[in-house]
């Protein structure tokens, strides 16, 4: 899955706690033994606000390929308009590749509201494995700490993951009046690395 989605991993030791200043966001993680359980399972909660958000849920879609509009200028959910389908490819390589409409473009439309963001070259949706839209709390959770189906990733990697990808910086800054996705950034990436320190707590946990 690592070839799906580039990741760029800068994690340099200070002892033993990892350092990095990324491009967009410092990756500083607690030290080890310092988040509890119920710390844990706090940055976990405000981690499911991003990840069950529009701006990142309507792209985390299952096997049918097929992306969503949701949020608040939509109403009620429905899939993506112009019966558009990723294919397996989860770039519409098969049908009609996704940077068609949402390419990188110096005279774009991303503050156009309903127009398609024109952000990245590489639009797509991501891993099937990553399947977030409509899932519970409980259902991210232990699909984000797994290995098997998040790219073989510790909180390190997710957090580099999440410094590194155009894309997923957009879900903060949207423009357009779309909704942004909460927090911000580096609180997020704060919250990525509580959570792995923890020791990746899910509420179904026993």
């Amino acid at each position: 899955m690592r070839d799906l989605i580039a990741t760029a991993v800068a994690v340099a030791a200070l002892g033993s706690a990892a350092f990095a200043e990324g491009e967009n966001v410092v990756i500083d993680p607690p030290a080890d033994g310092s988040v509890n359980r119920n710390d844990g399972l706090a940055a976990w909660a405000r981690i499911y606000e991003v990840t069950s958000h529009p701006r990142c849920s309507n792209c985390h879609v299952g096997a049918d390929n097929i992306p969503m509009w949701s949020g608040p200028a939509y109403g009620k959910a429905r899939p993506h308009g112009m019966n558009i389908n990723a294919g397996e490819s989860r770039i519409g390589a098969e049908y009609v590749t996704c940077s068609t409409c949402h390419a990188l473009r110096e005279t774009g439309l991303n503050d156009v509201p309903h127009a398609a963001p024109q952000v990245a070259m590489d639009w797509r949706l991501a891993p099937v494995e990553a399947e977030w839209f409509g899932k519970s709390s409980v259902e991210i959770c232990n699909q984000l700490r797994d290995p098997e189906r998040n790219g073989d990733r510790d909180h390190l990697d997710l957090a580099s993951h999440l410094d590194h990808d155009v894309i997923l910086h957009w879900a903060w800054n949207p423009g357009g009046g779309r909704e942004p996705a909460p927090y911000s950034l580096q609180q997020h990436v704060n919250d990525i690395l509580a959570w792995g320190v923890a020791g990746f707590p899910c509420e179904n946990d026993r």
